[in-house]
């Protein structure tokens, strides 16, 4: 039997970091996309003309009226942070609609937290909780291996 050395544990520790590290990167980038384009599905419930009742109802995903709000859904470059690595993952700064003066990003908070009215027409957080359950333990396996088993 081999004998273990000082510091062999510690080194086998920080092999086994880095690789976790390097895999949670290239696992977080596609994880980022899955989200964004399935809250870009969600954002299409149905169309409607500006100022006419929308044909979505409360509590799905917003219908389509110039397609700003949509085209805003982005993610921001990932960065790592001090445990791993950091993406977002919704409405971009910059985007208003041709109709009206309320940013996208604004609107989008509006539609996923409450209007006025109290009724929700949620987008992002649907898209994050399908990707969680569905497609990211698929990501997850193929950047950890088969014997990976993704718990929330």
């Amino acid at each position: 039997m081999p004998e273990l050395r000082p510091g062999s544990f510690t080194a086998v520790f920080a092999r086994l970091d880095e690789h976790g590290r390097v895999r949670g990167r290239i696992a977080l980038e596609p994880v980022a996309l899955a989200i964004e384009r399935q809250a870009k599905i969600n954002a299409s419930v149905g169309a409607h003309r500006p100022r006419t009742p929308t044909p979505a109802r409360p509590g799905t995903g917003p219908a389509v009226i110039s397609g700003t709000l949509r085209r805003s859904i982005t993610h921001s470059p990932i960065i790592q942070t001090g445990t791993g690595w950091t993406t977002r993952v919704g409405t971009g700064v910059g985007f208003t609609p041709p109709y009206g003066k309320t940013p996208a990003n604004k609107y989008g908070l509006y539609l996923e937290t409450g209007l006025k009215n109290g009724a929700t027409y949620p987008f992002l957080a649907p898209a994050y909780r399908f990707v969680i359950h569905t497609v990211a333990p698929q990501i997850y396996r193929a950047a950890y291996g088969t014997g990976w088993k993704h718990v929330i």
